[in-house]
């Protein structure tokens, strides 16, 4: 094993610079993401469901069985890719994932009326999905950062927001001006152009003779040592239980919206909102997460998902769907930035990615889970019943007790620079 060098002042206050390299990485990540499968699938997969219903007339739990199978292949496919990106470098998995992901969207302007063809290609985007989105980008990321750790995946995954807040009203304008399978194609395009180049250029881990103590791919718990923990537990079911809320109420947004009378782009700019709004959120949430103990913002953040899904049960007009979505979108730092801060705290670098994407698998679940049965409910009643969106903030509600089982954190990268003024004992009560 290489011998690594203990952190330093010198290293620490580097990672505060913009000249910094690990920001060049940062950056990149952010578009790559931006035009990922985290992006692209949960924000816009609802802008299609009554233009499909027009042109082949599918029903409406039948189309959202395609997000399903997409979340359902990506929980599938998400262990093995965490194996791959904790072996190999993490451009030679990312790059041929967005290839993929890229084509199979692009290949659904030439969908057919055949529900297996639309099925089969949110399969492949499922298999891939995960490749394009998170795990390869914050392994990387962890690996230059330490003390900004948290702020640097925020900037990261603020990529989603952006993604969310830009490409909602993009594919509407394309599916309204020039229909839906321009918009596919043109989804297809920007993923591609987007993602390939930067990442290509500039995505790499830190070489390992240049790691520090702290931010090594040579420490951290085994994948059986952390499963044997109920701390993994706890983050697994988080995930799971808050995409169950939050992918069920995304999923569907743009559809309860229009049938309670707001127009469509109305209800476009309602799911970009959310991108908007998300975009502050994470930011927000990577700067709490290098000052505060992670579950503690990880609770109050679940709980602002809880209010925000309990506002639009009874959102009748497009200002109360917009400041529903405002507040659904500004929590969605718990599900993003938080998960990965807290694996690489609690079991450091060495198996980060499989472990992340195992959680991954957990969040799947919950997010095949909640577009299908609000679309069960709807095509069973005929309408979004206010009760029926309100259960779905139930799940997100649970976490918020669940973490308070979890422990202080285990690796010494963990403390913030406060503590470490103070004694030991008034340390590890503060991380408490």
């Amino acid at each position: 094993m290489p011998e690594l060098s203990p952190p330093s002042v010198e290293v620490m206050m580097d990672e505060g610079k913009l000249s910094y390299p690990g920001w060049k990485i940062v950056f990149a990540s952010f578009f790559g993401i931006m035009v990922s499968f985290a992006a692209i699938v949960p924000y816009t997969f609802g802008l299609f469901i009554k233009p499909l219903a027009e042109s082949f007339g599918w029903h409406r739990e039948a189309t959202s069985a395609g997000f399903s199978i997409a979340a359902l292949t990506l929980a599938a496919a998400s262990p093995g890719l965490g194996f791959l990106l904790d072996r190999y470098k993490p451009r030679r998995i990312v790059l041929p994932c967005i290839v993929l992901f890229s084509l199979a969207y692009a290949s659904l302007a030439l969908l057919t009326p055949h529900l297996l063809h639309f099925y089969f290609t949110f399969f492949v985007i499922g298999l891939v999905g995960n490749g394009t989105a998170y795990i390869g980008y914050s392994r990387a990321i962890s690996t230059w950062f330490n003390r900004r750790r948290g702020f640097a995946l925020s900037i990261m995954l603020a990529g989603t927001g952006l993604g969310a807040m830009l490409l909602p009203v993009l594919v509407q304008s394309v599916i309204t001006h020039l229909g839906w399978r321009i918009a596919y194609l043109t989804l297809g395009l920007l993923a591609f152009t987007v993602g390939f180049p930067l990442t290509a250029v500039f995505v790499r881990e830190r070489p390992v003779a240049q790691q520090d103590r702290d931010v090594s791919t040579e420490r951290g718990e085994s994948v059986a040592g952390a499963l044997a923990t109920p701390a993994f537990w706890i983050l697994a079911a988080t995930v799971c239980l808050y995409a169950v809320s939050v992918n069920g109420t995304i999923a569907h947004l743009s559809a309860l919206l229009t049938d309670r009378g707001v127009s469509a782009s109305g209800a476009a700019w309602s799911v970009s909102i959310i991108g908007s709004t998300g975009l502050i959120g994470r930011l927000l949430t990577g700067l709490f997460l290098d000052r505060f103990f992670g579950p503690r913002v990880s609770q109050i953040m679940l709980l602002i998902t809880v209010l925000g899904i309990g506002l639009l049960s009874v959102a009748n007009s497009l200002t109360a769907g917009l400041v529903a979505a405002a507040f659904i979108g500004f929590s969605m730092g718990s599900e993003g930035d938080i998960t990965p801060y807290l694996l690489g705290r609690y079991f450091g670098l060495k198996r980060f990615s499989t472990l992340y994407a195992l959680t991954w698998t957990a969040y799947a679940i919950g997010a095949a889970t909640g577009p299908v049965l609000v679309g069960r409910v709807f095509d069973t009643m005929g309408t979004y019943r206010p009760m029926t969106i309100q259960l779905l903030a139930l799940p997100a509600l649970i976490p918020c007790l669940l973490m308070f089982a979890l422990p202080r954190y285990q690796m010494q990268a963990a403390r913030n620079p406060w503590m470490e003024m103070l004694p030991e004992p008034q340390a590890a009560e503060a991380a408490q």
